[in-house]
């Protein structure tokens, strides 16, 4: 089992499609300063100070809100809405470990306000908390990251007697996840371990019932498979491991796809394919995509109106003509599309690649049969 982005979106109501976003490559101490004063309209010896107080490409969420309310006094909106938004996605669904930093990275995700929409804010979220949970394998890591009040709430549909929590009534015009409330437990570490050893499949809700209204209706883009990305950090997202989740049946799944950095973006956008490369040349060679197979009819010798047959010449034979073995009132070439049906058979049973000999030869064959050139 793992969070999806069909949880991302019916917990928190947001968005799942659109773009990854990746930032400037070489932010570092200097480089957060001219944003800053751009796009926040501080002055350079505030920003300037603020980043080296960090000791990075950061801003404290507490500068950030002296910067909101002293823009909303000057009204300057357009800045104060730019430092309200990377305040809340810096202590919401892109959080780090400090839990009161947020990297000025993010600030270039509200340099246009009117293309906020465009960004993939969904994946956003579950590549932050993926990439901190793998971390958290590792016994060196003490602490993680990410929207840990998305994941409690997850665990929170899924598994109801694992811990004490209390669910009042969903307000619809809130995100789902706010109808949880956490209540205070004594349990250690030891403790659940053993409630998560004791599980068994029935005591786990498979199916939370995120349809309650279009926002968080189920999308196809939650079966996206390969690879999602946000900034430098690139994920696995491979729901067919976890497909009871979708209400289908758990199957044993493939092995993850190899990563091609470069084609990630592409995959995403691209998505939800209409087949996959190969698929119609495959089609096309093992079924019948046609009704009436196409077989040249025999019409008999074409003469032409000015030269009468002579022994021996096929001046003014159609080239379109039948093979030679069609004589008598057989017209419809049966015996030909006898041998193409066989050889059709024979391709079908085969099951050869592309490449394969074998199946070159035979639809070679099948393509004569049906009146194709003999060349």
């Amino acid at each position: 089992m793992t969070i999806t982005l069909d949880d991302v979106k019916g917990l928190l109501s947001i968005p799942c499609t659109r773009e990854f976003f990746t930032p400037p490559a070489n932010i570092n101490e200097d480089l957060p300063i001219a944003p800053a004063i751009e796009l926040l309209g501080v002055a350079y010896d505030e920003v300037v100070t603020e980043t080296r107080t960090n000791r990075g490409a950061s801003y404290n969420f507490e500068w950030l809100k002296e910067v909101f309310f002293k823009k909303l006094h000057e009204r300057r909106y357009d800045c104060a809405a730019r430092t309200y938004l990377l305040h809340l996605v810096g202590c919401t669904i892109l959080a780090d470990k400090s839990f009161t930093l947020v990297s000025a990275k993010y600030l270039f995700l509200f340099q246009d306000l009117d293309s906020c929409g465009k960004w993939a804010w969904g994946p956003a979220a579950l590549v932050v908390l993926y990439d901190y949970l793998r971390d958290s394998t590792l016994p060196a890591t003490k602490q993680i990251g990410g929207y840990l009040s998305l994941f409690q709430t997850w665990i929170y549909e899924y598994f109801p007697n694992i811990c004490k929590r209390d669910m009042d009534e969903h307000i619809s015009s809130m995100p789902r996840m706010f109808r949880w409330t956490a209540k205070q437990t004594s349990g250690n570490v030891a403790y659940y371990r053993t409630k998560l050893d004791a599980l068994r499949d029935t005591d786990i809700i498979w199916a939370p019932n995120y349809d309650e209204n279009i926002v968080t209706r189920f999308q196809s883009v939650s079966l996206f498979t390969r690879y999602i990305l946000w900034c430098f950090t690139i994920v696995t997202y491979l729901p067919e491991r976890c497909i009871r989740q979708f209400g289908y049946t758990q199957h044993i799944p493939p092995t993850p796809p190899m990563l091609v950095a470069r084609d990630v973006d592409v995959e995403w956008t691209a998505y939800p394919h209409e087949c996959v490369e190969g698929y119609i040349q495959w089609y096309y060679r093992i079924s019948h995509p046609q009704m009436i197979p196409y077989v040249v009819a025999y019409a008999g010798p074409n003469y032409d109106v000015d030269v009468g047959p002579g022994p021996g010449s096929d001046a003014g034979h159609s080239h379109d003509a039948g093979p030679s073995h069609d004589v008598g009132p057989d017209t419809r070439c049966t015996r030909c599309h006898a041998v193409g049906g066989l050889i059709q058979q024979s391709l079908d049973l085969h099951m050869g690649g592309l490449e394969d000999q074998m199946c070159v030869l035979l639809e070679r064959a099948l393509h004569i049969s049906r009146g194709g050139h003999y060349q």
